[in-house]
């Protein structure tokens, strides 16, 4: 397992997660659980805009996005927030992996190697 890739993958996802459905991944995997106390969505401002937040919970069960009264439907929240976030999400996208590879081949020889030797000393089967 490489620790790099797992980093940089959550990182995305995360990305996509906060600029899509307007909510971190773990608030939107978890809200509506005993794992997390947001129990519903709503409306986050983000400057000027209003970033509509959509739970997982939610999407399953076909609620409306926001509150329960004046809500719009998922696929509308999803693209408005799409349309809103599209620059963001584009540059995390592309940005995140690239900055990680980069940092990746700075990092490799001065600090990397040695970290990698004392975790398989340990036995254990990860590189960073």
């Amino acid at each position: 397992m490489n620790l790099t890739n797992l980093a940089v993958s959550l990182l995305v996802a995360n990305a996509v997660s906060r600029n899509t459905v307007g909510l971190g991944a773990w608030d939107f995997l978890t809200a509506g659980t005993s794992l997390n106390s947001r129990k519903e969505s709503g409306y986050l401002q983000s400057g000027d805009n209003w970033k509509k937040m959509i739970t997982l919970q939610e999407m399953l069960a076909g609620k409306q996005a926001g509150s329960s009264s004046t809500g719009a439907p998922i696929g509308e929240a999803i693209m408005d927030n799409l349309k809103e976030n599209w620059l963001p999400l584009t540059a995390s996208i592309v940005g995140i992996p690239a900055a990680a590879k980069v940092a990746t081949k700075m990092l490799r020889k001065p600090i990397l190697t040695p970290l990698n030797r004392v975790i398989k000393s340990t036995g254990l089967d990860v590189k960073v």
